[in-house]
């Protein structure tokens, strides 16, 4: 398209070398074998923004942006750009991948340094597209179901790595200045004669000034002074693009395993303290109280011993607000059991990279299908507790969390929509999930309550007293939050490294593939989060504290507070939001997060707490 103003001119060429490599397909992701003068399709995905990989980079945007959207001026296809079939979790995370003009066959040169097309960038859009390039913002591009990325090289360790989308333009100078020249290189192996798998895509970014007038000599000297766009006046842009191959070379940047590793054998070493503590605390104190105490002749007059056996008759008095707490426990029990599967479906690779929002989908899916798990849970619970209202039990446990989760994602959604943002969901989808929870969800929430009550609660080793016991002052360190803090630092702890990489992945565009660090690292939180909820529930009992309930549930989601003060930190130390839907999305997510922290580790905590308090006082004899 001309007009009065500027022109955006790009070209395209492909050079294949031949190159020798091995490749490792996972399931679900199925090689595309080409042949010669097969298309090789790109496709484009939206812009996001993007660290830089220097130790003092920040994130100064959580807004993504279409691709095609008219004021970057990018070239788009003869016929209109076509958008792509994507996944639930795709959508949700932000993918919009349309199709591209570029034109590249296997094995065949198509040309150097040919115009792509014309469009006109006004003043006001060179202004946007300026704004972008301060924000660090990078395209996104996909060739065969794998991400162009940037090779950079570490200013720290100076080792070279792969860096996923490459940067919109360089905001080194006081002007920013547009990368409007790219080096492609498509790398493929051979694993049969005439057949060629496309392994791995990197881009070269640069920009090319000078003259912009003369459509039909591009200009690629690598001398060319760099392209800025002026926002007071129309700029005329040629975009030249000089795609070659060269051979294979690692594609993906692999973190350096030794951190995790570190990471994971700091965890174990906590876990085999706090079991080695609880277990001689059980063996040598418990063990030993329990044997006295069964030795003393209970028809005889006698004082009762001190600390937790005082207390047996008052240990299982229904806590206040058994309602909210079971609804928690149901909510917490079908998040840890959607967290498992997944976790499963990652270790046997079927959530690739290649499957773009497969992690997502399956998250949203199981979490939707777990959902008789949640209301069998409630039920039992809130049924042990003493509850009678099994019907407001159930249509809690189904709709209170996801009407406030939908209600949160509906907030953010609106923030958005008036950034202009591509991440922005659309309400199709959103009524899709809507659906997809009362419809499927909810009634097998209901069959799990159902089952769970007809089940009934629970049954309790002694008796509660009808007259509740006086209870002493507790020391400071076992008050509700000073327990709940400092219990929540050793499995924050056991898990702070990979949450790091975690949150990069999130906010940063950054992929993340070490699922089995993961899943080792969840084990070893879960274990230390039963174990020290149960030591601080003992501590409790000891001190004549039998209002444990809430406690062990407070307990155990004390992590969820430290991810919030690090999500806080991660804030000051990496991110730069100035938008206020930067700011709202952020909060937003983390949000969120602790949130579900909060509800899968404190559950953990109460179910482990119930099942030591009835192990513990099914072991002594009470007349």
């Amino acid at each position: 398209m001309r007009g009065n103003g500027s022109y955006l001119l790009g070209s395209a060429l492909l050079v294949f070398l031949p190159s020798v490599s091995n490749a490792f397909y996972l399931p679900g992701a199925a090689p595309h074998n080409y042949k010669q003068s097969d298309p090789v399709n790109v496709y484009v995905n939206a812009l996001t923004p993007m660290l830089t990989g220097t130790d003092n980079s920040k994130l100064k945007s959580l807004i993504n942006y279409d691709y095609y959207n008219p004021r970057f001026h990018f070239c788009a296809p003869a016929g209109g750009a076509q958008g792509q079939p994507e996944s639930l979790g795709s959508i949700l995370f932000g993918d919009r991948i349309f199709t591209s003009p570029y034109d590249i066959k296997m094995l065949e040169a198509n040309g150097t340094c040919q115009t792509l097309c014309a469009t006109d960038i006004p003043g006001e859009d060179a202004k946007f597209i300026n704004e972008r390039i301060r924000e660090d913002y990078a395209l996104n591009w996909l060739v065969d179901g794998l991400p162009a990325a940037e090779m950079k090289r570490d200013a720290k360790t100076g080792d070279i790595f792969f860096d996923m989308g490459f940067n919109l333009g360089n905001d080194d100078d006081e002007v920013p200045y547009l990368n409007n020249h790219y080096e492609i290189v498509l790398r493929y192996h051979e694993p049969s004669p005439g057949v060629y798998r496309v392994v791995g895509v990197l881009v070269w970014p640069l920009s090319r000034g000078g003259s912009q007038e003369d459509t039909s000599t591009p200009n690629c000297d690598v001398d060319v002074q760099p392209l800025r766009l002026s926002e007071n006046e129309s700029n005329h842009v040629r975009n030249p693009d000089t795609p070659w191959a060269t051979r294979w070379d690692n594609y993906l940047h692999i973190f350096d395993p030794r951190i995790h590793w570190f990471s994971l054998i700091n965890s174990i070493i906590i876990v085999v303290f706090l079991c080695v503590m609880v277990a001689m605390i059980l063996w040598r104190t418990v063990s030993k109280d329990i044997s006295r105490y069964n030795a003393i002749d209970l028809s005889e007059d006698v004082q009762e011993d001190w600390g937790w056996k005082l207390v047996h008759g008052e240990v299982f008095r229904a806590p206040r607000y058994p309602m909210v707490l079971s609804v928690m426990v149901g909510n917490g029990a079908q998040l840890c059991a959607m967290c498992l599967v997944t976790l499963v479906f990652a270790l046997l690779g079927f959530l690739s990279p290649s499957n773009r929002g497969s992690l997502a989908t399956v998250m949203m899916v199981c979490w939707t299908l777990f959902g008789g798990i949640g209301g069998y849970y409630s039920s039992r619970i809130y049924a042990s507790l003493g509850g009678v209202d099994r019907r407001k039990n159930a249509f809690l446990t189904a709709t209170i969390l996801p009407t406030l989760v939908f209600v949160v994602i509906f907030l953010l959604n609106f923030f958005l929509l008036v950034a202009g943002s591509s991440g922005a969901v659309p309400f199709s989808t959103m009524l899709l999930i809507v659906v997809l929870w009362f419809g499927i969800s909810a009634p097998l929430s209901a069959i799990g309550s159902y089952i769970g009550s007809r089940q009934g609660g629970i049954s309790h080793p002694v008796r509660v007293n009808q007259i509740p016991r006086q209870i002493p002052p507790s020391p400071r360190h076992l008050r509700p939050w000073a327990s709940t803090l400092l219990a929540g630092i050793l499995p924050f702890g056991a898990a702070f490294v990979e949450l790091y990489f975690v949150m990069s992945s999130l906010f940063a565009s950054r992929a993340y593939y070490a699922f089995g660090f993961l899943a080792l690292t969840a084990g070893v939180v879960t274990l230390t989060t039963g174990t020290v909820t149960i030591l601080f529930t003992y501590f409790n009992l000891c001190a004549e504290e039998y209002r444990w309930h809430w406690r062990a549930f407070l307990t155990g989601g004390g992590s969820a507070f430290w991810i919030l003060a690090y999500g806080l930190f991660y804030w000051l130390s990496r991110l730069s939001l100035d938008s206020l839907s930067s700011v709202t999305l952020y909060l937003g997510y983390l949000f969120l997060i602790c949130l579900f922290d909060f509800l899968v580790t404190g559950t953990i905590g109460f179910l482990a707490s119930y099942w030591a308090v009835r192990r513990l006082y099914s072991a002594i004899r009470v007349d």
